[in-house]
């Protein structure tokens, strides 16, 4: 885990257990504050494939942990294999810190002092034992699921607005989980599955019944949502990124598919797909006849097509053609790929049974997603944004509708990130070149890479004229200071790559930085003479 998804987990840890009435850990009746019953091991353990070794079926179990740092008395422990280190070797500190059991892949033998369940995948397990821990709140729950390279935070935020906004419909996403009844800064796209089902618990408690979620590639491969009843399931987009992980497209493909085909638990009760992406059609060409499908699209003839497209400083304008007839749109989002993410949101709203007229009359109260062509109001001369397209598919998104804005320079800074995926670096810096008169190109979370390595990674295969163009200024204030001392009235600025983070990470290191707070800062300072 991060330090800064550390530090937040904390903040949760006592909500996302479910909190017992002090009592004797071994009692198998201790009951919470609403009366329910404390599960006991033997019973969570027998919804797996395997024995308890030590057995003591009557130990109650309080919460389920997967950071020894978060363990309780009373908690089960679940040790996982990850990327960065492997839950095996703190065995010995969840157990000092009161675990009642232990599950685990490894043969641990029989000298360990707590009963240990051996699984097969203990990721499936943490699902299934959180599943039946939070008694099943999907269930009850009317879940969309959105995935796909980009897009995913707007069509979530998006489709929440539609369908009765933050108060009354459930929020899992890039920037915040609104829970009903209050909301927590998010830390993680797609979290782990025991944090997943407490946090619908929640949701559920709060007399919520509908959820718009994002799913990401690496919340599928890890069986983060591993047995949740999706309604409606959402497909936008694939394009390069991850390939770190997933090796190749392919293998990146397969794994998105995964939501849609039933592997990962039920089929979801429709499937929505972008045609325009040559991925989505293949997907839907997969899915099972009967399953229903709706979709979507801009070049392709599809379920909901938006046509005669016009784009504004302010807005964009189309008509949109539906399976109950035509309507004219005016959406107070910009720019082409801003039209495909509103279609698969007025999609998802239509499976879910919602009607276009409501959709259509509360899309003009949308009041935009945090980080995603943000703008930043500093200058009635200069159009500044900010995004988090941290792909090349994204950044030429982005930096395209630049044109729509100004006939002037487009000026754009963005870094790519250290520790992920090195072969995209250079698409990224190719793709910002074919819009941008002034790049510069700058830190984006370096992580424990040097920006040296980062800088030549997007040098790659670029044509030296085309390098002329590129600053390259390792500090991101000192470049975004250059950027707004290059502009001049009429142009365009995109500050790329952050979005709604308000930090940077070096290293072992996070510190505050706010794109937009630095925009705004710099600005001041500039027109005092400061700077």
């Amino acid at each position: 885990m991060e330090l800064a998804d550390f530090q937040i987990s904390l903040l949760l840890t006592h909500s996302f257990s479910r909190s017992f009435e002090d009592g004797e850990n071994h009692a198998s009746n201790a009951v919470n504050t609403k009366g329910m019953c404390a599960p006991t091991l033997g019973a969570l353990v027998a919804l797996l494939d395997t024995e308890l070794k030590k057995p003591d079926s009557e130990l109650a179990v309080t919460s389920l942990v997967t950071d020894s740092r978060r363990v309780v008395p009373g908690a089960l422990f679940f040790a996982i294999s990850g990327l960065r280190t492997n839950g095996n070797l703190y065995i010995e500190e969840a157990i000092d810190r009161g675990a009642v059991a232990i599950v685990t892949a490894e043969d641990l033998g029989s000298h360990l002092p707590i009963p240990a369940v051996q699984v097969g995948d203990v990721r499936i397990a943490l699902a299934q034992i959180a599943r039946v821990f939070y008694e099943a709140p999907d269930a009850s729950l009317a879940l969309t699921g959105v995935t796909g390279t980009n897009g995913k935070t707007t069509v979530t935020m998006l489709l929440q607005h539609l369908i009765g906004g933050e108060e009354t419909v459930g929020l899992l996403g890039t920037v915040r989980y609104d829970l009903g009844k209050r909301t927590l800064p998010s830390f993680k796209t797609t979290p782990e599955s025991v944090d997943i089902y407490a946090m619908l618990s929640q949701v559920k408690q709060a007399g919520v019944t509908e959820v718009s979620m994002e799913v990401s590639s690496h919340g599928i491969d890890q069986q983060r949502v591993y047995g949740l009843h999706f309604d409606v399931a959402v497909f936008m987009n694939l394009t390069q990124d991850h390939i770190d992980y997933h090796e190749n497209m392919e293998s990146y493909f397969t794994t998105k598919k995964r939501l849609f085909s039933g592997e990962i638990g039920a089929v979801p009760r429709v499937s929505v797909v972008n045609l325009d992406c040559p991925y989505g059609e293949r997907l839907l060409a997969t899915l099972d006849p009967s399953q229903k499908s709706i979709s979507f699209g801009i070049e392709k003839e599809a379920t909901f097509q938006a046509s005669a497209l016009k784009f504004f400083k302010d807005h964009t304008e189309f008509k949109l053609t539906h399976p109950e007839g035509e309507v004219s749109v005016s959406s107070p989002l910009i720019g082409r790929y801003n039209i495909s993410n509103l279609l698969g949101a007025i999609a998802a709203g239509y499976a879910r049974g919602y009607s276009i007229q409501s959709m259509m009359e509360r899309l003009l109260s949308f009041r935009g997603v945090p980080g995603r062509m943000e703008r930043v109001e500093i200058s009635e001369d200069l159009s500044v944004l900010v995004d988090y397209a941290h792909t090349d598919d994204a950044l030429r998104n982005a930096t395209s509708m630049l044109s729509d804005l100004t006939q002037r320079n487009r000026i754009v800074v963005f870094g790519c990130g250290g520790d992920r995926d090195r072969s995209k670096r250079a698409l990224m810096l190719r793709a910002v070149l074919e819009h941008a008169e002034i790049v510069i190109a700058t830190a984006d979370n370096p992580r424990s890479e040097s920006l040296e390595q980062i800088f030549e990674d997007m040098r790659s295969g670029i044509e030296p004229a085309d390098l002329q163009k590129v600053q390259f200024i390792e500090d991101r204030k000192r470049a975004i200071s250059v950027a707004l001392d290059s502009a001049q009235a009429g142009d365009a600025l995109l500050v790329a790559g952050k979005g709604h983070e308000t930090y940077q990470e070096f290293g072992d290191s996070v510190i505050p930085f706010d794109d937009r707070q630095v925009i705004r800062d710099l600005w001041k300072l500039k027109k005092e003479g400061s700077v």
